[in-house]
């Protein structure tokens, strides 16, 4: 399933925005986007990824905000870690092992795209690799978004449910 294009013009700037920070040797501090297409309004939100309660503060703030504006969607951009492919399968041992993936020996460096809409969610992770022989500057390749609607979590579930969700149906922007 594809992004519709009117999630896929707001986004992609802001894609690009993130790929500008690091390319200029700037950290990629994380954000979540709210916003609603009728009122044309996004509010930008600073993600405190300090430790777990604060995560629950910013989850509960996206959640707010995305109520106070009857959000249509949800866009977080953060740097995240991730595995090697032929790692995966041993996430949890891995896990287990480390206690989390930031201390594994194993860990690679991404940038974590998860895009929430009243269609669903798609993500995308992306390796961050140096950019040329720089120490500092960073880029990560092409963006793509994977439609994982089974995704849970603290960042997951954002937008409010919407006044028709009876019917099951929700207007395509």
């Amino acid at each position: 399933m594809e992004i519709p294009a009117s999630y896929r013009e707001v986004i992609e700037p802001l894609i690009a925005k993130a790929r500008g920070f690091l390319e200029a040797g700037e950290t990629l501090s994380p954000f979540a986007f709210v916003g609603n297409f009728a009122t044309q309004q996004i509010l930008p939100i600073l993600i405190n990824t300090r430790d777990e309660e604060a995560k629950d503060r910013a989850a509960l703030a996206i959640q707010a905000a995305a109520a106070q504006i009857n959000a249509d969607f949800v866009f977080t951009i953060m740097e995240a870690w991730g595995l090697p492919k032929d790692k995966l399968p041993r996430y949890r041992e891995i896990r287990d092992r480390y206690g989390s993936l930031a201390n594994s020996p194993y860990k690679i460096d991404t940038v974590g795209f998860t895009l929430e809409t009243r269609y669903g969610i798609w993500v995308a992770q992306p390796l961050i690799k140096p950019k040329g022989h720089s120490k500092k500057k960073r880029t990560f390749a092409e963006v793509t978004f994977q439609y994982a609607n089974e995704a849970e979590g603290r960042f997951a579930g954002l937008l409010p449910v919407p006044d028709d969700a009876s019917t099951g149906a929700a207007p395509l922007h």
